[in-house]
């Protein structure tokens, strides 16, 4: 049997950037702060540009899932954003609204670090996920140890030489229980412990540089996870 039950997460922030640069963040640039979502088969059910969006996507016995933005300006060039998250989940209702309420939290603070810090520029993005062995309980408290920042808090400083990915320099700009942000001059790499859900740890990067790879990016990081789980 089945437990579908609709879902909604509501989160209020305010970001550093207009609403037209919000709205083409949320629209074509989402692999510079969350994955790429061109292949999303949605619908957009509302285009007021650039205040108010909503997407839709819709399948068999009244499932959905939809995504709203709603913008208002603010002064000095920035922008206040009622985000709501709904749908229906299909089974294990608890844990997928925490894993997705969780999640958005993470995806909208890195949607402010990417308009803070790089908003227009070109973007590489790689999605590399950790072996089965992360999911262990104690799976990402492992790869804070083994990145150096077990104890480390938003605005502390990085510098590690890590095997196989060579030096990584910059600041925490995130970090609890099952997220870690960490902002260099050319990069931003998320970390996820969806160890807590059920799932192998994973991690994205976002590379600006302009000369990113992310052939070799995956490889490096897979590596690097393939040693900390090993």
């Amino acid at each position: 049997m089945t437990d579908n039950r609709s879902f909604e997460i509501v989160h209020d922030t305010e970001l550093p950037a207009t609403p037209e640069r919000v709205w083409e963040a949320v629209t074509d640039g989402t692999p510079a702060w969350m994955f790429p979502t061109d292949q999303w088969p949605d619908v957009k059910t509302v285009q007021e540009y650039p205040t108010h969006l909503v997407s839709r996507m819709e399948g068999p016995d009244g499932w959905f899932n939809q995504l709203e933005h709603v913008l208002e300006p603010l002064e000095d060039n920035r922008a206040r954003l009622h985000y709501v998250h709904s749908g229906v989940f299909a089974d294990n209702w608890d844990e997928q609204y925490d894993g997705a309420s969780r999640h958005t939290e993470f995806y909208l603070h890195t949607l402010g670090q990417y308009l803070a810090h790089f908003d227009g520029r070109p973007v590489v993005f790689t999605d590399i996920q950790g072996p089965a062995a992360s999911q262990s309980p104690e799976g990402f408290e492992r790869l804070r140890r083994a990145l150096g920042v077990e104890s480390a808090r938003q605005g502390s400083p990085v510098d590690v030489e890590l095997d196989g990915v060579g030096r990584l320099s910059g600041e925490v700009d995130f970090s609890n229980q099952h997220f870690l942000g960490i902002r260099t001059k050319d990069a931003m790499y998320r970390f996820f412990g969806r160890n807590a859900w059920g799932a192998p740890v994973g991690m994205t990067v976002h590379d600006f540089s302009g000369s990113g790879d992310s052939t070799a990016t995956a490889k490096a990081w897979g590596g690097f996870l393939g040693q900390v789980y090993a």
